[in-house]
């Protein structure tokens, strides 16, 4: 009511005759009335403005499901708003801005939204994509991973032939080998610009496998078994990624890589086969397991990430070239030597899937991934190039992945894959802890 009665007031006040005396001190008084009021008139739409910033905010929480604050935080806000209920409330940093210099823009808070919404969806990318793409913003990655793979395979063998078609005269042999495969992976990222990337990877590998074969004893019911590890560095490599393309409205990130890997492991080619059992001769088995493949190789990627908050999805496209090395000896037959130039198969690497991002700190993964391996040739000196039959494969594998991140900054990736296609392991469980810094 005060400030209806006021303008009244000073127009009767203004009427009525006043002495000269006391004309200077009435203008006074009503100057510092008018002050006051303006004062508080001002506060007033200070208050109005901040409770509509406090409306638009908790209706855009309810759109999108989150809270204002973070946890840790939101307690200690609002008891600081309970605290002090008397006192006029602190305008907002842009109209405080605006106040101490009225040339400075005012932030609005749909563009304070939208930062929130491009921050967050960076966020949950980087949960997602390192396993695709390293995070090029990131200075120094360090990752160490482990990886469980199991492999189990029977094969049957006929050595013999049918007699008036019904009747199989010759040995029959089950053959199976079960062959488990451990390796600890040491990775190091660097982030040269903010597009290009290098990186260093080292494996240790330990195979342990099993060999069972029937004909003990010349008897096709007794079963002979034979258990061989092995262990050693793998084959390390380098990598470069460089991003050519960054994720807009109309394109998505694209990434290329080339990796070159080296022959630091031990090789599969003259390896002798032993007979593990004297009283089986069935029961064959290499003198010793490789670690590596024994050639350079170089591996071309281009990768397609594109997110549709909150899910991504990505496809990778690779090609492997593997140089032809020459061999001492190539032979697995024991006391006897074969020198020969060896190239392996070449081959093609298709994958893709989808990450969903649960929350800021965990994601899940579903992809599928496949490599399509050449036949391997093998040339003995002045001869001809011959195919190696059953070197050609086709793996394929579906792949179910989880990421969490934890306060502290490390990140864990977990990643299981199931074997599609005989020639893919069984199954693969790897766990991957990395620390960005």
């Amino acid at each position: 009511m005060r400030l209806h009665a006021s303008p009244l007031f000073l127009a009767i006040a203004l009427a009525l005759p006043v002495p000269a005396g006391h004309a200077q001190d009435v203008s006074a008084g009503i100057q510092a009335q008018l002050d006051r009021l303006n004062a508080q008139v001002a506060q007033q739409q200070s208050e109005l403005t901040q409770l509509r910033q406090q409306l638009r905010q908790v209706e855009l929480a309810q759109q999108r499901g989150r809270g204002l604050q973070e946890p840790a935080t939101a307690p200690t806000a609002l008891a600081a708003q309970s605290a002090a209920p008397a006192t006029a409330p602190a305008l907002p940093a842009a109209a405080v801005a605006q106040q101490t210099d009225p040339a400075a823009p005012v932030q609005q808070i749909g563009e304070v939204q939208r930062e929130d919404d491009e921050a967050r969806r960076a966020q949950d990318k980087a949960l997602v994509v390192r396993e695709h793409a390293p995070l090029f913003e990131r200075k120094f990655t360090f990752d160490a991973g482990f990886s469980y793979s199991y492999y189990d395979r029977r094969q049957l063998a006929l050595s013999g032939f049918l007699a008036l078609d019904a009747i199989f005269l010759g040995t029959i042999n089950l053959d199976q080998a079960k062959a488990t495969t451990y390796t600890i992976d040491l990775t190091g990222r660097f982030g040269v610009t903010d597009r290009l990337s290098l990186e260093a990877s080292v494996p240790y590998v330990y195979r342990d496998s099993r060999f069972v074969s029937g004909g003990a004893g010349g008897a096709a019911s007794q079963i002979s078994e034979a258990n061989l590890s092995s262990n050693g560095i793998g084959d390390a490599s380098i990598a470069a990624y460089y991003q050519f393309v960054k994720e807009t409205a109309r394109w998505p990130d694209i990434v290329g890589s080339v990796r070159v890997r080296g022959p630091s492991g031990r090789d599969p080619f003259g390896l002798k086969l032993i007979q593990a059992n004297d009283d089986n001769t069935n029961l064959i088995l290499p003198e010793d397991l490789p670690t590596g493949t024994g050639l350079w190789s170089a591996t071309a990627n281009v990768s397609v990430l594109r997110s549709y908050d909150p899910v991504i999805l990505f496809g990778n496209l690779g090609y492997t070239y593997s140089k032809p090395e020459d061999f001492d000896d190539i032979s697995p037959v024991l006391n006897q030597v074969s020198p020969a130039e060896v190239a392996l198969g070449h081959t093609l690497q298709l994958s893709g899937g989808l990450a969903i991002a649960l929350n800021d700190r965990s994601a899940v993964s579903f992809s599928v991934s496949s490599a399509l391996q050449a036949a391997t040739h093998t040339r003995a000196p002045g001869g001809e190039e011959l195919r190696v039959p059953g070197s050609s494969s086709n793996s394929t594998a579906f792949n179910i992945g989880g990421t969490y991140t934890l306060p502290s900054g490390w990140i864990f990736n977990g990643q299981l894959a199931a074997g599609l296609t005989p020639d893919a392991p069984n199954f693969v469980f790897g766990l991957h802890a990395s620390r960005m810094y």
